[in-house]
C-alpha cells in the first residue's frame, strides 16, 4: 500500500536524546504541526516539533491534497443549525487558508494548480440548490452544473471556482527547512509544561497537541467528541482528465481528481473498525468505467470527525490554558491545518484571531452524533473480542483489507502483531 506522495523524499531529522527547554513544544509532525512551527518561527518564537515516526508519514502522506473551502454541503447545514455568523466565520477561516497557500506556493515548487471544486449529488437537486443559495447568502459566487464528466448517473453539482490542489510532501519539504524537529521520538506523556519521551523530556511554556486524535484523556472529552473515518483511494493511469475536483455529498460516495497524469478515485470507506467496501470496490468500478486503466498506487486515509462538522482548534480544555489542540478536520485537512496553525500561533503569541471562537474546542457538544459516539463506545466495551484496545478498553475489529486490528470507538489501529499504527492509543497491544 503506497500513496503517490510516498515516492517523495523528505529531509531527515534527529531523535531527541536529552532533556531540552523551549517556548513551545508541538507534538505531532503532520501538516498542522509543521505549519504551526513555521508560523511561530516567523514570529520569533522558539519551538520544537516532536514526531513519533517521520514528519508527514501519517495522514498528511495519505491525503488527496485538495485545498478548498468547499467542504461538502456544509454551509447550508451551518446556517440552519448555528446561524449565518458561524457559517461566515467558518468560510472566512478556510478562504484565508486557501489564500495563504496561494501566497506560499507562489515561491515553492509543489505542483500547485488552480482547479474548480464540485460537490455533486445523485437525484438530490434540492440539496445542491440549497447549498448554492447558502453560498449566495455568504457572498460567494457558485453555480449549479447539470453535466459533469464523471461516471455517476443523474448527478447535479454545485461548483466553486479557483480552488486548488498540490503535492503536500513537496510543500512540507520546503517549509520544514530550518525548523527544529525530532523524529522517531514518541511523546509518551503530555502534561503541564512537560512532554515526556522515551529518551528525553521537553520542558515548554506552552504545548500544542497536533497528534491527529488528541491523546490526553483527562481533559477535553475528545473520546466522546470525535470518531475516526477510514477512506480509500486508488490512482489510475491511462484514465481521463476530469478537469476539476469532484466529491459526492454523501459520505459513502465517490471522489475524483487528477494529479500528474493519474486519476484519483476515492470512496468505499466508513467508520474505522466497521466493515467497508475498501479498495476492492474501487477496483471493480475502475474496471467497469475505465477498462483501459491500471491501478498504479493505492492507499487509505483516516480522518477525525467532529460532532458538528467544525474542527476543534484552540485551548485543549477550559482547565488547560497552556495546552492547545488542532484536530477534527473532517476530511478537509489541508485548509483545516492552515486554519489551525494560524489560530494557534496567534493564541500563543497573544494576537487576537477573529475565527477562534467558532473553532473553540469548548463549544457545546450536545448533538445527535454525541449520542451515537457514546452508544458505539458502550457497545464495544461490552463486546467480546480476542484483542482489546489499550486506549479505553474497546473491542477491536479485524480489518481484512489492511491486515490490522482497528478500534470502532476512537480509531486506534494496530498491526496483526500488535504494534501501534494510529492514535489515540499510546501503547502497543499486549502479547497474546
Amino acid at each position: 500500500m503506497k500513496a503517490v506522495w510516498n515516492e517523495k523524499i523528505l529531509p531527515e531529522f534527529p531523535s531527541l536524546e536529552e532533556d531540552i527547554k523551549t517556548d513551545v513544544a508541538i507534538v505531532g509532525g503532520g501538516l498542522a504541526g509543521i505549519l504551526t512551527a513555521y508560523f511561530l518561527k516567523k514570529s520569533g518564537v522558539d519551538c520544537v516539533v516532536i514526531e513519533k515516526d517521520r514528519i508527514c508519514s501519517g495522514n498528511t502522506g495519505r491525503t488527496t491534497a485538495k485545498i478548498t473551502y468547499q467542504h461538502g454541503l456544509i454551509y447550508d447545514k451551518l446556517i440552519s443549525k448555528y446561524g449565518i455568523n458561524v457559517a461566515a466565520e467558518y468560510l472566512a477561516a478556510n478562504k484565508n487558508a486557501l489564500d495563504e497557500y496561494k501566497k506560499l506556493c507562489a515561491s515553492i515548487s509543489c505542483d500547485f494548480e488552480i482547479k474548480d471544486a464540485f460537490v455533486y449529488s445523485k437525484n438530490g437537486r434540492e440539496k445542491i440548490e440549497k447549498e448554492a443559495e447558502a453560498y449566495s447568502r455568504l457572498g460567494v459566487s457558485a453555480d449549479i452544473v447539470d453535466e459533469i464528466p464523471i461516471p455517476v448517473k443523474n448527478s447535479v453539482a454545485v461548483r466553486v471556482r479557483d480552488q486548488a490542489q498540490f503535492d503536500p510532501i513537496k510543500f512540507v519539504f520546503e517549509i520544514s527547512k530550518g525548523l527544529t524537529v525530532y523524529e522517531h521520538t514518541f511523546a509518551r506523556k503530555i502534561g503541564s509544561k512537560k512532554v515526556i519521551t522515551d529518551r528525553g523530556t521537553v520542558t515548554a511554556e506552552k504545548i500544542v497537541c497536533a497528534t491527529h486524535f488528541p491523546v490526553i484523556n483527562k481533559h477535553g472529552s475528545y473520546f466522546l467528541k470525535m470518531y475516526q473515518h477510514r477512506s480509500y483511494v486508488i490512482a489510475l493511469s491511462n484514465a481521463p482528465d476530469v478537469g476539476g475536483m469532484y466529491i459526492d455529498e454523501e459520505d459513502t460516495g465517490l471522489s475524483f481528481r487528477n494529479y500528474n497524469g493519474f486519476l484519483f478515485l476515492g470512496g468505499g470507506g466508513g467508520r474505522t473498525g466497521k466493515q467497508c467496501r475498501e479498495w476492492r470496490y474501487l477496483r471493480e468500478l475502475a474496471e467497469h468505467y475505465y477498462p483501459e486503466s491500471s491501478v498504479e498506487y493505492y492507499w487509505a486515509a483516516q480522518d477525525c470527525m467532529s460532532l458538528d462538522g467544525i474542527p476543534y482548534i484552540g485551548n485543549y480544555s477550559l482547565f488547560t490554558p497552556d495546552i492547545y489542540v488542532e484536530t477534527g478536520f473532517n476530511k478537509w485537512g489541508m485548509t483545516g491545518s492552515m486554519a489551525a496553525a494560524r489560530i494557534v500561533s496567534d493564541a500563543v503569541t497573544g494576537k487576537k484571531n477573529g475565527f477562534a471562537e467558532a473553532f473553540s474546542p469548548s463549544r457545546s457538544i450536545l448533538t445527535k452524533q454525541l449520542l451515537i459516539n457514546g452508544c458505539e463506545t458502550a457497545k464495544n466495551l461490552l463486546t467480546p473480542s480476542p484483542r482489546v484496545c489499550p486506549h479505553l478498553g474497546c473491542a477491536l475489529k479485524y480489518n481484512r483489507a489492511e491486515h490490522s486490528w482497528d478500534c470502532p470507538c476512537h480509531g486506534s489501529r494496530f498491526t496483526e502483531e500488535g504494534a501501534l499504527l494510529d492514535v489515540p492509543s499510546m501503547k502497543n497491544l499486549k502479547k497474546k
